[in-house]
C-alpha cells in the first residue's frame, strides 16, 4: 500500500521554515499592536451566502474557486471554506455588535484561506493571509494609515524593490457609468477577447482589465479609464489620499487599470508589488469597501483594509536572510537507567528556570550523543552517566572552549543567575 501524499495545492510548512513565519508574524504583531489594532479570529468556514453576497457572485472566486459543500445539518446547509478574510471579519463585527462601543474598530487577523486555483510558486489552494480592517471611518486618513502600516511591516522585514500601485474605483454610481463604457468598448473586440473575458463582458467587465491573456491586455490598453468617470466626491477623496501619502513620504504610482478582484471595493484600491517575484508579484492588496457592512445586514458603515499573501512573503524572506536559529543553552546527554531518569528531571527543572534545554532521548552511546550535541548549536553540554547519577553530580562542558566542570545537580540549579551570565558571555564571544 502506497503512502498518502498531501493534496495538490497544499504543502507542509516544515520546522526549518517555521522560523520565517514566526519572524513575520512577530514583526506584524508588534507594529499592529503599537497602532492599536486588535486581533480577531473568525471561523475558517462560513455559510456560502456570506461570500456570495460579500464578494459577489460574478467574481471568479465565487464562480470558480470556492471550496463549497453541504454540511450534516437537517436540512443541509451550504458551507464554504473561507476564500478571503474580510467578509468573515465584517460578519463578526455585525454579529457581535462591535460597533456598539462607538468609534472606529481596528482589527487584524491571520490564517489559512482556500481557493481552487492553479498551483504555482507563491500560489497554493490552501494559502495564508495577514490582513487588517478599519471599520467605521470614511476619512482618507484611514486609507493612508493602513497603507503606511503595510509599508512599515514590509520595510521592517527588510524587503526591497517594492512599489505601491494606486487607483480609485469610485462609488457605485461612478462604477455603473464606467461599466457601461467598458461594455461598449470591449463589445467592439468581443471575438478577439479570451474566453473568460468574453464571459465577463456581461457579468463583470471590470475584471477584463485583470486578464493575463496577451491579446486581451493589448486591447485593454486603450480601454476607458475609471479616473475619467469619478464624480466630484470620489475625485476629492482620491486627491486627499494622494496628498496624505505624499506628506508621509510614501512613493506611489497611479494605475488606472487596477480594479482588484472583489465586488465590494469602492474608492481607493491599491497593491504593493515586488520586482523579485515574477508573475505572482502582488504581496499586499486592499482598498476601501464602504458598502460591505450594509450589504451583510447592518447600517451603512465605511471601511478599508488589506491582506498580505504570506507564501509570497516567505519566498522573499528566504532569499534575504538565513532562518533565525533557536539558541539552545544546554544539550543534555545521559546513559543508563538512573542517569536517564535524573536527566529528564534536571532538564525539566532547568526549563522551568528559563533555560532552553534539549534532552537527548535516543539512548545511544555517549559518542553519538556528543556528536549531536556539537551539531545542536548549544552553548553547553550536560553529561550524566550512571556514576554521576549515583553521586547526584553532573558534568558541565562549554562546547566552544571545551572547558569542563563537575558540579552537583543541586549546585547547578542554585547557580542559575551565574549560569545565565556565563551563557550571555559565551554568546557574545562567539
Amino acid at each position: 500500500m502506497g503512502s498518502i501524499q498531501a493534496l495538490r495545492g497544499t504543502r507542509d510548512i516544515l520546522p526549518q521554515e517555521v522560523a520565517y513565519w514566526q519572524q513575520l508574524e512577530g514583526v506584524a504583531r508588534q507594529i499592529l499592536s503599537k497602532a492599536a489594532y486588535q486581533e480577531i479570529r473568525p471561523p475558517i468556514f462560513e455559510r456560502t451566502e456570506l461570500f456570495e453576497r460579500g464578494i459577489g457572485e460574478a467574481t471568479d472566486i465565487v464562480g470558480k474557486e470556492m471550496y463549497t459543500f453541504n454540511d450534516r445539518a437537517t436540512p443541509p446547509r451550504s458551507v464554504t471554506l473561507r476564500p478571503e478574510g474580510t467578509a468573515g471579519v465584517v460578519r463578526a463585527y455585525i454579529q457581535n455588535s462591535l460597533y456598539a462601543t462607538g468609534g472606529v474598530q481596528r482589527l487584524w487577523y491571520t490564517g489559512p484561506m482556500f481557493r481552487y486555483e492553479n498551483p504555482q510558486a507563491g500560489r497554493q489552494r490552501q494559502f495564508h493571509q495577514l490582513g487588517v480592517e478599519v471599520i467605521g471611518s470614511a476619512s482618507a486618513r484611514a486609507d493612508v494609515e493602513v497603507i503606511a502600516i503595510a509599508t512599515d511591516i514590509l520595510q521592517t522585514l527588510g524587503l526591497k524593490n517594492l512599489h505601491l500601485n494606486l487607483n480609485s474605483v469610485g462609488n457605485p454610481e461612478d462604477r455603473h457609468q464606467y461599466r457601461e463604457a467598458l461594455v461598449t468598448y470591449f463589445t467592439t473586440y468581443q471575438d478577439e477577447l479570451d474566453k473568460d473575458s468574453q464571459d465577463r463582458l456581461t457579468r463583470n467587465p471590470l475584471r477584463i482589465l485583470d486578464s493575463k491573456d496577451q491579446r486581451t491586455q493589448e486591447i485593454a490598453q486603450d480601454a476607458p479609464s475609471i479616473l475619467d468617470y469619478l464624480g466630484s466626491d470620489s475625485q476629492r477623496h482620491f486627491e486627499q489620499v494622494q496628498q496624505l501619502l505624499g506628506d508621509l513620504g510614501i512613493p506611489y504610482q497611479i494605475n488606472p487599470r487596477l480594479v482588484r478582484g472583489l465586488d465590494y471595493y469602492t474608492h481607493t484600491a491599491f497593491e504593493i508589488i515586488s520586482d523579485d517575484l515574477g508573475a505572482q508579484a502582488t504581496v499586499c492588496g486592499g482598498g476601501r469597501y464602504d458598502g460591505l457592512v450594509e450589504e451583510l445586514g447592518s447600517n451603512p458603515t465605511p471601511a478599508v483594509g488589506w491582506a498580505m499573501g504570506l507564501e509570497r512573503l516567505m519566498i522573499l524572506l528566504q532569499e534575504l536572510v538565513e532562518a533565525p536559529q533557536q539558541v539552545l543553552d544546554f544539550y543534555l546527554v545521559s546513559r543508563g537507567t538512573l542517569a536517564e531518569a535524573q536527566g529528564l528531571q534536571l532538564a525539566q527543572k532547568l526549563r522551568q528556570a528559563g533555560f532552553a534545554v534539549e534532552l537527548d532521548l535516543s539512548g545511544s552511546a555517549f559518542g553519538k550523543q556528543f556528536k549531536r550535541a556539537d551539531r545542536s548549536g548549544a552553548i553547553a553540554c550536560l553529561v550524566l552517566g550512571e556514576a554521576e547519577a549515583e553521586a547526584k553530580m553532573v558534568n558541565l562542558k562549554w562546547l566552544k572552549s571545551g572547558e569542563q566542570l563537575a558540579i552537583t545537580q543541586a549546585d547547578l540549579l542554585e547557580r542559575t543567575d551565574e549560569l545565565r551570565g556565563q551563557i550571555a558571555d559565551k554568546l557574545q564571544s562567539n
